[in-house]
């Protein structure tokens, strides 16, 4: 019997990404949208499917009405809510920062949208504020091409740059300039900062700068309800400008004209999850990919931050020579160790007269005095104090340490830190010296020798243990901080001792120089310029690239130098690594199936260094290859890992592209 009915429609099809940490399962799922669902499913929502037996979460990232599934789809099991949080952008972005990481979606998800809290979503969208007039162009007069990159930043065209920060540059303010001319223009901003220190200094550039309720501060550490209801006003609109730490890199900023990160080189921008990404890489692939204006700005300069500018695709944004001698402070270096240990006066709480004088001088005019340390703490190691070769257990071959005892009679006898047995001799190996240095002397005890250096002086501290000052006082007063935790000094600080030198400079890894003058850069960029007395006293060797490039402050020169030479050794960024960690059995069947590029090189294996809860012996593999094959390199190692994945292999290969970390 005929019916005039037409066809029954076809169940509309929603593509879910799923919620499970199996290579070989990242790609979509076709699920059925039942009628009861149909009204509140949309592209971004969060819903619940049944997934081998299980209820996992999931997002749906497209709706159709046809699949390719060849049997009856299985149903959306709950519609979890309706808010679209992922976005067409962050989901293209999710699958390509995958692809180029070797990672999964789902990993890189979990990065970019924060847990749910249902009593966020309850709350109306909030209306966008009216664009703000464009900024003042004078903060950026001092730069070359500053002023025009403002202005391309409001029109909406992608600019790209490499800023180098002048010393004492109220760099919050220029970020949050650039955001303000975002803002003009009716586009959205992106933020990018190493720390919470950082970040509420732009907060507070933000809040005195930007109209209130555009922009938002996405942080770690905050309330998730509070994240949560940030990351909302983010993805409603309301919210044109985030501001934020690494995981804000993904964050849903509508109709984006502008992103940026601050201070690239710091290592906290490295992600320790999965895919590993760095947020200064994520943030230059999402320009591209956006069509967006990109700032990498730093008061010195990383070697990938050069690549950028080497290789055409951003421009330098500096300031001519003149006004960066106006701005900076006097930098004098004090010569190779072996002279320091001759000075009478580096017996006196480590300084060498130079520095004492200095110091002694900035105090008697009424000023602040920093001195950075390469370590928090008391005595963190020992060695020798003829060849300063390392001081290691007799027994157990486990690194010497003393620390301070509580109370007058408290015992000071050097120990070993894995065995703790004492050491109440020592015969170096090397040389035979029988006496024994700090390795390196922390902030606690520097603090402890100044003070008894400069009687009379205050003397704080700031840096993990006895707390991060995020600012201290005028007046006179000793502040003894480790790198990165140098408070700010209203009126900046009238000079700088930098200390142990060698023990930045002398350690084995590939970006020691680099990191060294960013350390020395960040604290000698709070001093006051030159020409109001300002002086930073480095003590080290003259002669070194690193301290020839703080003391004429060039960090350009010192970055181009830096990617030359790993060009020549072929180092990333110049070429593109991967770091292959495992058992041995596990690497060697990785390897095995593994279809490496053609120019690939394998290094290694090594052992790796244990890591916490870590059980057995782990070797790691360096996989090099050309920049140009890199995209091939990440496809070949995740197809090894879904292989792996799926034949349910027992043992982990940990897989991270573009590892920070070499030694």
């Amino acid at each position: 019997m005929s019916s005039s009915a037409g066809p029954e429609p076809r169940p509309r099809v929603a593509r879910v990404v799923v919620d499970v940490p199996l290579a070989h399962l990242d790609r979509t799922f076709d699920y059925a949208v039942p009628d009861e669902l149909a009204d509140g499913v949309r592209p971004g929502c969060r819903v619940r499917v049944r997934f081998a037996g299980q209820l996992v979460d999931g997002f749906v990232l497209e709706l159709g009405e046809t699949t390719e599934h060849g049997g009856r789809l299985a149903p959306l099991a709950k519609l979890v809510s309706a808010e679209p949080v992922l976005t067409p952008e962050v989901a293209a972005l999710a699958r390509s920062v995958a692809d180029r990481w070797g990672g999964t979606v789902p990993d890189v998800l979990r990065l970019a949208i924060p847990p749910r809290r249902a009593a966020a979503e309850k709350r109306p969208p909030a209306e966008a504020p009216p664009p703000p007039p464009p900024p003042d162009p004078a903060g950026f007069a001092r730069y070359r091409t500053g002023p025009a990159l403002l202005t391309a930043v409001a029109e909406g065209r992608p600019a790209r740059a490499v800023w180098t920060a002048l010393p004492g540059e109220d760099w919050p303010a220029r970020l949050v300039e650039l955001c303000q001319a975002a803002l003009s223009g009716g586009r959205g901003a992106l933020v990018v900062a190493p720390d919470g220190r950082d970040l509420d200094r732009l907060a507070a550039a933000a809040e005195a700068r930007l109209p209130k309720g555009s922009f938002v501060v996405l942080r770690a550490d905050a309330a998730p309800d509070a994240r949560y209801r940030r990351f909302l006003d983010a993805v409603r609109g309301s919210a044109k400008v985030v501001l934020g730490t690494r995981a804000a890199a993904y964050a849903p900023v509508a109709d984006l004209a502008l992103v940026a990160v601050w201070d690239d080189g710091d290592d906290l921008h490295a992600e320790p999850r999965a895919p590993y990404a760095h947020a200064r890489d994520v943030l230059v692939h999402r320009a591209h990919l956006a069509s967006c204006a990109a700032v990498v700005a730093a008061t010195a300069r990383s070697a990938e931050a050069h690549l950028l500018v080497d290789s055409g695709w951003a421009h330098e944004l500096v300031a001519d020579r003149a006004t960066l001698r106006a701005a900076a402070p006097r930098v004098q270096a004090l010569g190779a160790d072996a002279e320091l240990a001759r000075d009478p006066a580096a017996r006196t709480a480590r300084l060498p007269s130079l520095a004492h004088r200095v110091a002694r001088q900035t105090l008697a005019d009424g000023a602040a005095v920093l001195v950075q340390v390469p370590r928090a703490g008391y005595a963190p190691g020992l060695a020798c104090d003829r060849c300063r070769a390392p001081a290691r257990c007799p027994v157990c071959s486990g690194p010497l340490g003393i620390a301070p005892t509580p109370g007058p009679g408290g015992s000071r006898v050097p120990a070993c830190r894995w065995c703790a047995r004492p050491a109440a001799t020592f015969d170096c190996p090397h040389c035979h010296g029988t006496k024994l240095r700090a390795s390196v002397v922390g902030a606690t005890r520097t603090a402890e020798e100044l003070g008894r250096a400069f009687p009379g002086a205050a003397v704080r501290v700031s840096g993990r243990g006895s707390g991060v000052l995020a600012s201290v006082p005028p007046g006179p007063a000793l502040v003894v901080a480790t790198p990165g935790a140098e408070p700010v000094a209203e009126g900046g600080y009238g000079a700088a001792l930098l200390l142990d030198s060698w023990a930045l400079l002398g350690r084995a890894d590939l970006r020691a120089g680099e990191e060294t003058l960013r350390r020395w850069m960040n604290a000698a960029a709070l001093v006051r310029p030159a020409s109001a007395g300002g002086q930073v006293v480095v003590a080290a060797d003259a002669a070194h690239a690193v301290v020839q490039a703080l003391v004429r402050w060039d960090p350009g020169w010192l970055a181009a130098r830096e990617l030359a030479d790993r060009r020549e050794l072929g180092f990333p960024p110049a070429t593109r690594m991967a770091a292959l960690s495992g058992s041995a059995p596990a690497l060697a069947e990785f390897l095995e199936a593994a279809r490496l590029p053609a120019d690939a090189d394998l290094l290694g294996p090594v052992p790796e260094p244990a890591r916490p809860g870590q059980d057995g012996e782990r070797e790691r593999y360096l996989v090099r290859v050309p920049r140009g094959e890199g995209a091939a390199l990440a496809h070949a190692l995740a197809e090894v890992q879904g292989v792996r994945s799926a034949k349910k292999a027992p043992e982990h290969v940990r897989v991270q592209l573009d590892p920070l970390d070499l030694v």
